[in-house]
C-alpha cells in the first residue's frame, strides 16, 4: 500500500433513482452524457485522475486542491448553463465535495477517512453546488475568484472528529469573501481564579453539550408528555404560508405533510402523524413546549412563499432539548423544482441525525409521486379537505380533486390511493347516497390494486386492501397487507391502528392493544374517527376503562354517526353502567330506529365467534332488539314449509315499509325476484332455508344473503296487510296480489 498528500474531489447525481424510474435508460445516457463532453474534459484538463465512477456519482484525484477547485467550479457552471434550457424531468444536478488530505492507493483505487470525508461533504453542497473541508479552504479561500459560506464543524456519519465545511458562492460579488464566520469578541482582562472557574465550566458544557447526538438534559426530558423513543423523533410543525395569499395555504400544508409522510417510510426515525402536529400547530409556545407535548427531541419549522412561478422555503431543524438549531436551509427555486427542494430537506435531515437507510427506503424516498404539478396541486387540494366522518359533501369534494389528479396523471399512485381510502369508509358505514355498498367496495378494491400496480409499497392502499380482505374472511392476507403497510410507512399511525384493528378482530387482543398504543404514540391528538377506531380496538381487546374514554371523545365530535353510539351502548353496559348503556341505546335507536342485533351479527360475521357473542350479548342487554323496530313475532304465527314456499313461487306482494315507503315484488317460479319502490328497482335470487326466505340483491349488503322469516299479521300491525316480513335490514308488510 501507499500514501500520499492529494485532492479528492466526489460528485453525485442528486435525485438520481427518481429520475432513472422516470426515464432509466435516458437517465444513463445524460449520466454517460456529461462524463464525456463536461467532466472528462475538465478533469483532464487540470491533471485529475478520474479513480471510478460510482453508479450515479465519481470520484476523482488531484495533485492540487486549487486544481480540484477549479475544476468542480467549471463543472458546476457548465451544467448550470446546460440546465437552464432542459426540461427538469432531464436536469442531472450534481452535489460536487473536494477535501484535502492522506489517501490510501491500492492499484488504481483510493481509499482512507479523506476519502470518506470527500463524500460526506459532498452530501452537504447544495444542488449544483459545491461543498469544501476545512484543509481545502485553506490553501484556496485567497487564490480563485469566489466566496465561501462557512457552515462551522458538522459532525458527519463515519468520521470521529467534527470538520469544519465551507460551501462555495459563484457570485462574483462575494469573490474573496467568507460569510458566517464568527469574529472574535474583544478579550478582557479576568482574574486568574476566576478564569480558571469559566475553564472548569466551560470544559463541563462542553462534555455536555453535543448538539448531534441524543444525549438529554434531566431538565428537559422530564418536561415530555412521553418517554422518548429509542431512535431519533421528529415533529414536522405546519409550515406557515407568507405569500399573503391563502390561495397557497394548501401548497403550505401540502408540503408539510408530504414531509411527514416521506420521512415516515423512513425506519431509523420515529415521526409525528399529521393531526397531532396541526393540532398543535396554533397553540402559542416555545419549540420546547410544543416537543414536549409531542414527546420528541427534533422539531422541523418553516415557511413557504410562492411569487409566480418562483417559490421561496425556509426550513430550520431545531434540537428541542437543547433549544439549538442542527440545521437550516433557505431555497429560492422554480416551483417547478418543489420535488427537488422535498428531496434535498429530507437528505439533510437524515443526514443530520445520521440515520442509516436502507436500499429500500432510498428507492421509495427517490420517487417522486407525479410529473405533472397541476395534478400534485389537486392531489394536495384532497389532502386538506380530509376525510370527515360521516360528512357527505367533504367525501364528494375530496373525491372529485382526487379523480382531477387523476385524469391529468393516471400513474399517480398516491390519488389512486386516496380513491380508495374514501370508497372503503362508504363502504364500511353505508354511505348509500354515495355508492351502495357494494359499488364502494369495488371501487376500493379497484382503486387499492391500481395504486399497488403503480407502487407496491403504498402503505394506504395496503392498509385499504388489508380491511377489505378482513371482511371477505380472508384473514391470513388481510394480516399480511397490514403488514406490509408498517413496514412501507413504520411511523404511520394509520397504519399500525389498521393493523391493530385486523389483530383484534383476529383474536390476537394483546398484540391488537400493543401496536394501538404505537399507533397512539404517533398520533397523540388524533382525529375523532381514529379515537373512535382506537376505541373498538380496546372494547374489542376486553379493556373497556381505555375504550370509553376515547369513544366519548368520538361521540362528542360525531354525535350522529352510527358506531359511536353502539359501541358505547355495549361498553358501558358490560362495564355494568346500566344507566349509561340504557342512555346510548336510547339515542342509538332514535338516530337509527331500525338498529338491531340481527343486523348487526350479519355485518359482523367475519367476527370470530368469541367476540361476536361479547358484542352482541351486551347490546341485548341493553335494550337492542333482535329485530327491527322492535318486531316480535309469535312462534305460531311464522310461515313455514310448503306455506313459505307457496307465498313466493309465481306470486307478487304488494305492501308497505314500516317507514310508509310503497313496495312491489314479484318472484318467479325459478327463485329469481324483482323489487320496486318509489326510489329503488333491483333484481335478485331467492332460496327458502330452514324456514327462513332468503335474498341476495346484487349492490346491497355486500352483496350478501340475507334472511328473514314471514309471519301471519294477526298483531294487525298493519290491519290492510296479510303477512310482514321481517329481516335484519327491513320491516315489511304485504298481501298476495290477486
Amino acid at each position: 500500500m501507499e500514501r500520499h498528500l492529494a485532492a479528492i474531489l466526489i460528485a453525485d447525481v442528486v435525485g438520481y433513482s427518481r429520475l432513472s424510474q422516470i426515464d432509466e435508460e435516458g437517465t444513463r445516457i445524460r449520466f454517460q452524457a456529461d462524463m464525456k463532453d463536461i467532466f472528462g474534459p475538465r478533469i483532464a484538463e487540470y491533471s485529475g485522475r478520474l479513480v471510478k465512477t460510482m453508479g450515479d456519482g465519481l470520484l476523482v484525484e488531484f495533485h492540487s486542491v486549487v486544481d480540484a477547485l477549479r475544476c468542480a467550479i467549471e463543472v458546476q457552471q457548465q451544467k448550470a448553463k446546460q440546465n437552464a434550457s432542459a426540461p427538469s424531468e432531464q436536469r442531472l444536478e450534481f452535489r460536487v465535495g473536494v477535501n484535502l488530505g492522506d489517501i490510501i492507493v491500492e492499484g488504481e483505487d483510493i481509499h482512507g477517512d479523506s476519502v470518506n470525508i470527500a463524500d460526506r461533504i459532498q452530501a452537504l453542497a447544495e444542488p449544483g453546488g459545491i461543498a469544501i473541508s476545512g484543509p481545502a479552504y485553506d490553501q484556496v479561500k485567497s487564490k480563485l475568484a469566489v466566496g465561501y459560506a462557512s457552515l462551522g464543524e458538522q459532525t458527519v456519519k463515519s468520521i470521529g472528529e467534527p470538520i469544519r465545511v465551507y460551501r462555495i458562492v459563484l457570485d462574483p460579488a462575494a469573490a474573496g469573501k467568507t460569510i458566517g464566520v464568527r469574529k472574535k469578541r474583544r478579550s478582557w482582562r479576568v482574574p486568574a481564579a476566576t478564569a480558571a472557574v469559566m475553564t472548569l465550566l466551560l470544559a463541563g458544557a462542553a462534555l455536555w453539550w453535543q448538539p448531534w447526538t441524543l444525549i438529554h438534559t434531566p431538565a428537559a426530558v422530564t418536561r415530555l408528555a412521553y418517554p422518548l423513543p429509542d431512535k431519533p423523533s421528529v415533529a414536522v410543525l405546519p409550515f406557515i404560508n407568507v405569500s399573503g395569499d391563502k390561495e397557497h395555504d394548501h401548497l403550505a400544508e401540502g408540503l408539510t405533510d408530504d414531509l411527514i409522510t416521506e420521512l415516515s417510510k423512513v425506519s431509523g426515525l420515529f415521526v409525528i402523524a399529521r393531526h397531532s402536529v396541526f393540532a398543535i400547530g396554533d397553540t402559542p409556545g416555545k419549540i420546547q413546549d410544543v416537543a414536549a407535548e409531542l414527546g420528541v427531541h427534533y422539531v422541523l419549522e418553516g415557511t413557504l412563499q410562492r411569487a409566480g412561478p418562483r417559490l421561496r422555503i425556509n426550513v430550520k431543524l431545531i434540537d428541542a432539548v437543547s433549544g439549538l438549531s442542527l440545521w437550516a436551509e433557505r431555497y429560492d427555486r422554480q416551483y417547478a423544482d418543489l420535488f427537488a427542494v422535498q428531496d434535498d430537506v429530507i437528505g439533510k435531515i437524515i443526514s443530520a441525525l445520521a440515520v442509516k437507510l436502507s436500499e429500500g427506503e432510498r428507492d421509495q424516498l427517490a420517487r417522486i409521486p407525479t410529473g405533472n404539478l397541476e395534478a400534485y396541486d389537486y392531489y394536495l387540494r384532497a389532502e386538506q379537505e380530509g376525510i370527515t366522518y360521516s360528512d357527505v359533501e367533504t367525501y364528494r369534494r375530496t373525491l372529485s380533486f382526487y379523480q382531477k389528479a387523476i385524469d391529468l396523471d393516471p400513474n399517480f399512485a398516491n390519488a389512486h390511493a386516496g380513491i380508495a381510502r374514501v370508497a372503503v369508509d362508504v363502504w364500511r358505514n353505508d354511505y348509500t347516497y354515495l355508492w351502495s355498498a357494494a359499488v364502494a367496495r369495488k371501487i376500493a378494491y379497484d382503486a387499492a390494486g391500481q395504486a399497488l400496480k403503480l407502487d407496491a409499497n403504498n402503505a394506504r392502499a395496503l392498509a385499504v386492501l388489508a380491511l377489505l380482505q378482513l371482511v371477505d374472511g380472508r384473514e391470513t392476507e388481510a394480516m399480511d397487507s397490514a403488514n406490509k403497510a408498517v413496514q412501507a410507512q413504520p411511523s404511520d399511525a394509520e397504519a399500525f391502528g389498521n393493523l391493530a384493528l385486523i389483530l383484534a378482530h383476529t383474536g390476537n387482543h394483546e398484540q391488537a392493544i400493543v401496536e394501538m398504543e404505537k399507533a397512539l404514540r404517533l398520533d397523540p391528538s388524533p382525529p375523532p374517527s381514529f379515537q373512535l377506531l382506537a376505541g373498538i380496538v380496546f372494547y374489542t381487546a376486553r379493556d373497556n376503562e381505555r375504550a370509553i374514554p376515547l369513544m366519548e371523545a368520538a361521540r362528542d365530535a360525531l354525535p350522529n354517526a352510527e358506531p359511536v353510539h353502539e359501541y358505547l351502548t355495549a361498553a358501558y353496559t358490560i362495564r355494568g353502567d346500566r344507566v349509561r348503556g340504557g342512555d346510548e341505546a336510547a339515542k342509538l335507536l332514535k338516530l337509527f330506529p331500525d338498529s338491531n342485533l340481527t343486523y348487526y351479527g350479519y355485518l359482523y360475521d367475519y367476527w370470530h365467534d368469541e367476540d361476536l357473542q361479547y358484542h352482541l350479548d351486551g347490546l341485548r342487554a341493553a335494550g337492542i332488539p333482535e329485530w327491527p323496530f322492535g318486531f316480535e313475532g309469535a312462534e305460531a304465527d311464522r310461515v313455514s314449509g310448503s306455506e313459505l314456499r307457496n307465498l313466493v313461487t309465481d306470486k307478487t306482494w304488494v305492501g308497505k315499509h314500516k317507514n310508509g315507503t310503497d313496495f312491489i315484488q314479484y318472484f318467479d317460479k325459478s327463485g329469481n325476484t324483482a323489487y320496486r319502490s318509489a326510489n329503488t328497482s333491483i333484481t335478485g335470487v331467492t332460496e327458502i332455508r330452514d324456514d327462513r326466505l332468503c335474498e341476495t340483491f346484487a349492490g346491497y349488503f355486500l352483496d350478501r344473503i340475507v334472511c328473514g322469516y314471514v309471519y301471519r299479521n294477526t298483531a294487525k300491525q298493519d290491519p290492510t296487510a296479510q303477512y310482514v316480513h321481517v329481516t335484519p335490514q327491513a320491516l315489511k308488510f304485504f298481501s298476495l296480489a290477486p
